[in-house]
C-alpha cells in the first residue's frame, strides 16, 4: 500500500522503507523553534534533565523568536527576553531574532525603521521569510500553530516545554504517525474569497475536533490558485480543527521561495503515491463557496457574511500569524482605498518584513512610484491605527497590548481563536474572517458581505512572491 506526503517525511526521518498511520516511531528533527512565551520553561526543562552545563544537539537547528508579549511594560514579559538572551549566549545560538528596543523597564519604544531591527515579528511568518523552512523537513515548534510551515510541504507541529526540552537535547522525538484526511478544492479561488474562507468552511464542516490527531493535506485545483501566502492561513488554522499538521503540495511558487530563502542548499519533495490511504476525503467547487464568518465563541460556530449582516461590530483587527501577511494587508487595502472605517480599526503587521513591504509596495503589491500611495498610506488615510509587528491582541496578552479588547464588545478578526477570553475581555465576542470581509466590516461597521466592494481579482504583484 502506499504512503502520504505525511508518511513519507515521517518514515525518511525515521530511518525507515515506510510507515503506517498508528506507527509509533522516532524522528530526527530538522528544526526546533521556541519563543518568549514558552523558551524559558524550555530551557527550564532541557537544564533539569540534561544538566546546568549540557548543550544543545545542534545551535544552528534551534530557532528563537520572541514575539508573543514585546510591546507590554509588564516585568515578567521582559524577563522573559533576559532568559532568552543569556541562553543563547550560553549555547551559542545561531539564529536569534533579538527585540532590540527592549532595554530596562517600561514599556519599549518600538523599532523605527523595520529594516534596522534584529527583531523580526510573529514567529510563524519569520521562519520562512528567514530560510528556516523546506520541503520535506520536520519543524517543530512550542507554539501550536506551528503547523503553519506545513504550506511548505513540511511537516510542522507544535509540542509543549517537555517535549521541546527533549528535542533541545536530542535533535529526536517519538511521534505517533498520524492518518490523514484530504481535503479538495475544485476551481479557481474567486476574487472575494481568500483562504481564511476555505478553512473556515473546512472547520464548519468537520468541527474543531474533527481532525483530532490527523494530517490535513489540502489539494486540488484551487489551492494551486492560492498565493504561497495564503496557503499559510490553511495549514495554520489545521490546529484548529484539531490537527496534528496542515500541509499543501509543493509546486513552483513553493520553490521559487524556498530556493530564494533557505539557509540550507538541500532538501527533498514528496507526493502522495497513487494508492495512498486516507482517513477520510472531502470536496468543495469554490464557485459555490460564499464568504464565511466564525461566529462566538467557536472556530466552527460558522456563518455565511451574508447572513450576518446587520450584526454591530465596536472594532475591527487585521493581523497575526492567519491574518497579517503582506497580501493579507494588500487585500485589506484593496477594499478599504478611497473609504473610510466607522469602527476603530488596528492594523498589525506579522513581521517586520511585512511592515517594510506594507512601506514600499502599492496596492497592486509592486514597488511604489514616487508620489504613489503606500498599503500603509491607503490604511493610514482610511482611519486604521497601525501597531508594530508582533502576536499584539490575538492573544490577549497584558492590558497594555496593542488593540487588545479590555471591554466586552463585538470585534471581526482576521485571527485564528475567538474563544472566550482569547483577545482579552473574557465576554467580549470576536468574529473570525478574512481579511476581505474585515475590511468590508470596519466601513460599514456592522459584518459586511465583501462582495458588496469586491468584484474583479485583486492583484498582489511580487507581494509574498520571493
Amino acid at each position: 500500500m502506499g504512503q502520504t506526503l505525511t508518511e513519507k517525511i515521517l518514515a525518511k526521518h525515521a530511518g525507515k522503507p515506510s510507515v503506517r498511520a498508528g506507527d509509533n516511531i522516532w524522528v530526527s528533527v530538522d528544526i526546533l523553534m521556541t519563543h518568549d512565551v514558552c523558551g524559558p520553561g524550555t530551557i527550564g526543562v532541557f537544564k533539569e534533565n540534561f544538566g546546568p552545563a549540557a548543550r544543545v544537539w545542534d545551535p544552528e537547528r534551534v530557532i528563537i523568536i520572541p514575539d508573543h508579549y514585546i510591546f507590554t511594560a509588564d516585568k515578567m514579559a521582559h524577563r522573559n527576553i533576559d532568559i532568552l538572551r543569556a541562553f543563547v549566549r550560553e549555547q551559542g545560538i545561531k539564529y536569534y531574532y533579538d527585540p532590540d528596543f527592549i532595554q530596562g523597564e517600561g514599556m519599549p519604544s518600538p523599532y523605527k525603521d523595520p529594516t534596522q531591527t534584529s527583531y523580526k515579528g510573529v514567529c510563524h511568518k519569520t521562519l520562512p521569510e528567514e530560510g528556516h523552512v523546506r520541503p520535506g523537513e520536520i519543524l517543530l515548534g512550542t507554539d501550536s500553530h506551528t503547523c503553519t510551515a506545513g504550506a511548505f510541504g513540511q511537516f510542522a507541529t507544535g509540542i509543549g516545554n517537555t517535549d521541546a526540552g527533549f528535542v533541545l537535547g536530542t535533535g529526536k522525538l517519538w511521534l505517533k504517525v498520524p492518518p490523514t484526511m484530504k481535503f479538495v478544492f475544485h476551481g479557481q479561488i474567486p476574487p472575494y474569497l481568500t483562504a481564511k474562507d476555505l478553512i473556515l468552511a473546512v472547520i464548519g464542516r468537520i468541527s474543531v475536533s474533527g481532525a483530532t490527531y490527523k494530517a490535513m493535506h489540502f489539494t486540488g485545483e484551487g489551492i494551486a490558485s492560492l498565493t504561497l501566502e495564503d496557503r499559510m492561513t490553511l495549514t495554520n488554522m489545521a490546529i484548529e480543527a484539531g490537527g496534528k499538521n496542515g500541509v499543501c503540495d509543493v509546486d513552483e511558487k513553493t520553490l521559487r521561495y524556498v530556493k530564494a530563502r533557505s539557509n540550507r542548499a538541500r532538501w527533498e519533495v514528496f507526493t502522495d503515491d497513487a494508492d495512498a490511504k486516507f482517513d477520510a476525503v472531502h470536496a468543495w467547487d469554490l464557485a459555490h463557496l460564499e464568504p464565511l464568518v466564525a461566529k462566538p465563541h467557536s472556530p466552527d460556530n460558522i456563518e455565511t457574511a451574508r447572513n450576518c449582516q446587520g450584526t454591530r461590530i465596536d472594532r475591527a483587527y487585521l493581523g497575526s500569524c492567519t491574518g497579517g501577511k503582506i497580501t493579507d494587508m494588500i487585500f485589506a487595502a484593496a477594499v478599504l482605498n478611497g473609504r473610510q472605517v466607522s469602527v476603530p480599526t488596528f492594523v498589525v503587521p506579522g513581521s517586520t518584513e511585512v511592515h517594510a513591504d506594507m512601506l514600499r509596495l502599492n496596492i497592486r503589491g509592486e514597488t511604489r512610484a514616487n508620489g504613489e500611495k503606500s498599503v500603509m498610506d491607503v490604511l493610514k488615510d482610511a482611519g486604521c491605527t497601525i501597531g508594530p509587528s508582533g502576536c499584539a491582541a490575538c492573544l490577549g496578552g497584558p492590558a497594555d497590548t496593542f488593540g487588545r479588547l479590555n471591554q466586552p464588545m463585538a470585534c471581526i478578526s482576521t485571527t485564528n481563536r475567538n474563544f472566550p477570553g482569547r483577545m482579552g475581555h473574557r465576554d467580549a465576542g470576536v468574529y473570525l474572517a478574512s481579511p476581505l470581509t474585515v475590511a468590508a466590516s470596519a466601513v460599514t461597521g456592522r459584518v459586511t458581505d465583501p462582495r458588496d466592494y469586491i468584484s474583479a481579482p485583486i492583484p498582489t504583484g511580487t507581494a509574498g512572491v520571493v
